[in-house]
């Protein structure tokens, strides 16, 4: 196996990982009707390498499945956060700024549906979205662009495969 595989599996990882543990150290705000997942703010990732696509599924698929949540929200919360992923992964050349925005619309458009029919609330699904929404905001817009910043300036030699040879 090269060492361009070897990092990939290895960031895959460290993402899945550090998201599961954000996740479940802030579980009184990672989980229900209104969260802020600080997780989350991991979304940005994919602008700096396409490892924190599976790596976020699967930090969040473990994240679902550790904080006891119900099927529907274990497969279709992870695949938001998937689809989230990979778009903002198609963002990273051209629109940076805009990488929070596929997470927050995912997440308010596929998270509803989930709480819904998962764990039968009855609050109306526009007031679900827009809490999500909201949620999303914070973790992904304002956290994420927190972490982006950081991280940007240093990226090439955190991220960057010859950084291991």
């Amino acid at each position: 196996m090269g060492n361009k595989k070897v990092l990939f599996m290895v960031q895959a990882a460290m993402i899945a990982a550090i998201y599961v543990v954000l996740t479940i150290v802030f579980a009184p705000f990672s989980y229900g009707e209104v969260q802020v997942r600080i997780a989350e703010a991991l979304t940005i990732l994919p602008l700096f390498t396409p490892a924190a696509i599976p790596g976020l599924f699967v930090g969040c698929l473990l994240s679902n499945i550790l904080g006891g949540c119900a099927m529907l929200d274990i497969i279709f919360g992870s695949l938001a956060t998937l689809i989230g992923a990979y778009f903002t992964y198609l963002l990273r050349k051209k629109h940076p700024v805009l990488a929070p925005v596929p997470p927050i619309l995912t997440n308010m458009v596929i998270l509803p549906f989930v709480i819904r029919f998962a764990y039968g609330t009855s609050l109306p699904m526009w007031l679900l979205a827009l809490s999500i929404g909201a949620g999303e905001v914070i973790s992904c817009g304002v956290l994420g662009l927190v972490l982006y910043a950081a991280l940007h300036r240093y990226s090439d030699r955190i991220f960057n495969p010859k950084a291991i040879s």
